[in-house]
């Protein structure tokens, strides 16, 4: 079966990080991680591309030698470079990249000095003591490394769910063609759009289940048949998700759906309902003793409890229970309800299309305005803007305006929030522009008190708006920095500021519990993409989904609102 667009970038990254650890070119290493991003972000499917005789060194970036590789991988096969790679690295030094503060140089140095090659080796390094022996290596960079192996560092990370999506997808769909199947969906995390997975659920309706266990057992991704039963079995896919199915009756599914969706907590409570109504709950449905008084679908069996069904989002036992049995329940946001994205790069900075590609883009997916965001100064790897060079972005967005009338391109910047909380530009420029997003890029090491005072001193600039991904955190890459959140949207809050839920599938900061505090505290979001190429701005779904998850309504978010509406809101902070 020929690799998803996920399996490809995957390895890719792969190749960079190898090559990386061995100390290969800079630019080829940058290469390979500019291909696994765009591959990653495509539209269409890689193999799709190839199937119609597209040449895949039309991509930008992407040379015929590079092009061959990816193609390669399209096969599901490895290219001889990844094999070479492999076989010159041991296989745990890979791993080690997750632990934070290591990065490919220094797991080389490690490697070289004390001959780490697993995370087991480094953990017996750092509890011998012998890690402050290595060039480079500090007494508060060993802590660091002690402290994140403690919090379970290096442990197998759980799949982003934008991965997970781009695999199970094409597997739900090949499943629903089997033969007597009447229904499929995916359970678990997954449908309650946790950031990360696990693994993947699929509950299947059918009255035979012996076609579906063929089915399921034959994909051509499977690598391993874990198990296998009569109604449920287990694969490992060539990624390494392991996918659990279960098949049952027309009359059990919805029971099946709600079982094999909720948080464990959740499930508990909605058991405990049951039984103080002397029913019985489980997987096959609500019974009074032998009879089934519900199941076929999940709204009958939450009305027989007594409950406005709950949606998937919200069932982790954290007071969704209680609010639908007071219809209380929020009316969750819809990606409908967005009217625009606040957050955005161009090839002005680090972005990968054009502005005009950008503004294009957007109002193909109905938008009445965006704002571009490219970089400040400071970030010279990202060619931040200087004063200079935003004046001429700006004169460019005045001549697009004139010539897109209904929608609307505000100008604005992603300025850096500097160690002592002053911004990478002055308040003269950033006064010209419609909004001013702030971000953290360095020292994340702050301690929390002085973190969140840095924040709080950025937002008492009369220009800032927006703080954009205010924890700093990259899923199974980076932890949040430490930081008083309370305090901060307090700030945010008393000083007519905003934070931002960004959208970036390896960022969806801030989380849901965050959302639910700023909901508490009155405070309002933005969920933007931070898109740096027009195929992100779909990202815009995954904040939604932890928007949903954070149980904000469509008035608790910033960019819900008409253009008119939006700055009024942005001229009260002015």
């Amino acid at each position: 079966m020929p690799a998803s667009n996920a399996e490809i970038a995957a390895q890719l990254d792969k190749i960079a990080d190898l090559l990386d650890i061995e100390g290969a070119n800079p630019f080829r290493i940058r290469a390979y991680r500019r291909a696994a991003r765009l591959v990653g972000e495509l539209p269409r499917a890689v193999a799709d591309m190839l199937a119609a005789g597209e040449d895949l060194d039309d991509l930008p970036g992407i040379g015929p030698d590079l092009a061959g590789k990816i193609a390669t991988l399209a096969q599901g096969r490895a290219p001889p470079l990844l094999l070479e790679l492999e076989r010159e690295t041991p296989p745990g030094i890979a791993a080690l990249l997750a632990i934070p503060g290591l990065g490919p140089k220094r797991v080389h140095a490690l490697h070289e000095a004390l001959g780490i090659d697993s995370v087991a080796a480094l953990r017996q390094a750092a509890a011998d003591g012998k890690l402050r022996g290595v060039p480079g290596f500090g007494a508060g960079l060993a802590a660091k490394i002690v402290d994140a192996l403690a919090g379970g560092a290096g442990a197998a990370p759980r799949t982003l769910l934008a991965v997970a999506e781009q695999t199970a997808q094409p597997l739900l769909a090949y499943l629903r063609q089997a033969e007597g199947v009447s229904a499929a969906e995916i359970a678990g995390s997954f449908r309650r759009r946790r950031e990360t997975v696990g693994d993947l659920d699929i509950v299947a309706v059918a009255a035979e289940s012996a076609p579906v266990m063929r089915r399921f057992t034959g994909y051509e991704a499977v690598a391993e048949v874990v198990e296998r039963g009569p109604t449920r079995a287990t694969i490992r896919l060539r990624g390494g998700l392991q996918v659990d199915l279960r098949v049952v009756p027309p009359e059990s599914y919805g029971a099946a759906l709600c079982y094999f969706t909720g948080a464990k907590a959740h499930n508990i409570a909605l058991r405990q309902i049951a039984l103080d109504q002397g029913l019985k709950l489980n997987e096959y449905g609500l019974h009074r003793g032998p009879r089934r008084v519900a199941g076929a679908t999940e709204a009958d069996l939450y009305e027989r409890l007594g409950l406005r069904w709950i949606p998937p989002e919200l069932r982790e036992d954290q007071g969704e229970i209680a609010a639908a049995r007071a219809n209380r329940l929020p009316h969750l946001l819809t990606l409908d309800d967005i009217r625009g994205d606040l957050h955005m790069h161009t090839t002005a900075s680090d972005g990968r299309t054009s502005l005009r590609g950008m503004a294009e883009a957007a109002r193909a997916r109905g938008y009445a305005y965006i704002a571009i965001t490219d970089h400040s100064r400071r970030l010279r790897m990202a060619h931040g803007l200087d004063a200079k060079r935003l004046a001429r972005e700006m004169e460019e967005i005045d001549r697009l305006n004139a010539d897109t009338p209904g929608f609307t391109i505000l100008k604005s910047i992603e300025v850096d929030i500097l160690e002592d909380g002053t911004l990478d530009l002055p308040d003269d420029v950033l006064s010209r522009l419609d909004l001013v997003v702030g971000a953290v890029h360095s020292r994340f090491d702050l301690p929390p008190a002085q973190q969140s005072e840095r924040l709080l001193r950025a937002m008492d600039h009369r220009c800032f708006t927006i703080l954009a991904h205010p924890t700093g955190r990259l899923l199974n890459q980076r932890p949040a920095y430490a930081l008083d959140m309370a305090r901060v949207m307090r700030g945010a809050a008393e000083r007519g500021c905003f934070l931002e839920l960004n959208a970036q599938p390896e960022r969806l900061d801030l989380n849901d519990a965050h959302c639910r505090m700023a909901k508490s505290l009155g405070l309002k979001l933005a969920i933007s993409t931070d898109a740096h190429g027009d195929a992100e701005l779909g990202f815009m779904r995954f904040g939604v989904d932890q928007a949903r998850r954070g149980w904000l309504e469509a008035a608790d978010v910033l960019n819900t609102r008409p253009l008119p509406a939006l700055r009024a809101l942005l001229r009260q902070r002015r």
